[in-house]
């Protein structure tokens, strides 16, 4: 078949299900599906490639029904005892965000998984399995909800954690919780992600955060391989409810982040002042690469596909490196207008 017959092929394909953008980007997925059957790519890479685009479609199905609520990711261990009070604590902070309006995502799992479905309830949870030979049944609390999906593949999974959650919260845990945990902090760090609350929560008779923290301390600030300010991108709590305060006010005057060309747009759902904005550009300069700090009511090159329009927008030429003092930024930025 001819470079043109294809596109014409395509084109007939993808014209009655979109148009615009949607049209577009339909267009270059199965353009890339053909082009894997032209270069004769080997069976098990095809059906990876199968089952990961399957596994997208049903959680872009299920998690576009809840889009407009903010949902928190709850990790840690799956062998908690459900009369550990790291146990009892998840649950009781689970139950303290959704009665904030928020829901709750977890790994579906038992231990501290369990007690975060078992403390949202049956309407405000999600659970995301993983299947494995071993220890990863479902638990009660979120089984036969219709929002539990069970995964082939680790890495859809852990994009699903984190395209659809707003904040990050630990406890101690394995492997996977750590794996989860340091995930959300290069992301962060490295812009990937969109600023979030990053939370290490646990009893306060458990030192499990008190010698991770002393580890990233002496190991890797003091050795150079972070910076000072990268210890703002998470914080440490032994109170559910402090923690759930913590994470609301985050979004109390901060909305979100999105960056355009050289610039970046920080979108507020509060208006500033202009004593609130000079004190803005004479905290934060040095994460500036030129200009000041501004506010705008309107950004031209901004679209309503996600009811972002008419909040207030921070511009600023960021120099996306000093993401802990743009977190920073945030954090003043909610106290001051609150």
């Amino acid at each position: 078949m001819s470079t043109k017959e294809l596109e014409k092929l395509l084109y007939e394909l993808v014209h009655p299900l979109a148009e615009g953008k949607r049209a577009h980007y339909l267009y270059e997925l199965l353009l890339n599906v053909l082009k894997m059957g032209e270069e004769k790519a080997n069976v098990a890479d095809l059906r990876l490639a199968s089952t990961a685009v399957q596994e997208l479609k049903y959680s872009f199905h299920l998690f576009s029904q809840y889009r407009d609520t903010r949902k928190i990711c709850v990790f840690g261990s799956a062998r908690t005892d459900r009369e550990d009070v790291d146990y009892q604590i998840a649950e009781q902070f689970a139950g303290a965000v959704t009665k904030r309006g928020f829901m709750v995502i977890t790994g579906a799992g038992g231990g501290i998984m369990e007690a975060g479905n078992k403390g949202a309830q049956f309407h405000r949870s999600f659970g995301i399995n993983i299947k494995l030979p071993f220890e990863q049944a479902a638990n009660k609390y979120i089984v036969s909800d219709p929002k539990f999906l069970s995964y082939k593949y680790f890495f859809v999974r852990k994009l699903m954690f984190v395209k659809e959650s707003d904040a990050t919260v630990l406890f101690p845990g394995g492997f996977g919780t750590l794996d989860e945990g340091f995930e959300s902090l290069t992301l962060l760090q490295t812009g990937k992600g969109q600023p979030r609350p990053i939370i290490l929560l646990s009893d306060v008779q458990n030192d499990y955060w008190d010698v991770c923290m002393d580890f990233v301390k002496t190991q890797l600030m003091k050795k150079g391989y972070i910076a000072k300010a990268d210890l703002n991108l998470f914080k440490k709590f032994t109170d559910p409810e402090k923690a759930a305060q913590a994470i609301e006010k985050f979004y109390s005057v901060y909305h979100s982040l999105r960056y355009y060309k050289d610039l970046t747009v920080i979108r507020l759902n509060k208006q500033l002042s202009a004593a609130i904005l000079k004190d803005l550009n004479s905290k934060f300069a040095d994460i500036l690469t030129k200009g000041k700090i501004e506010i705008s009511e309107t950004v031209p090159f901004e679209e309503d596909d996600n009811g972002y329009l008419a909040k207030t927008y921070l511009l600023m030429y960021f120099n996306k490196i000093y993401y802990g003092r743009l977190m920073e930024m945030i954090e003043f930025l909610n106290e001051a207008v609150n």
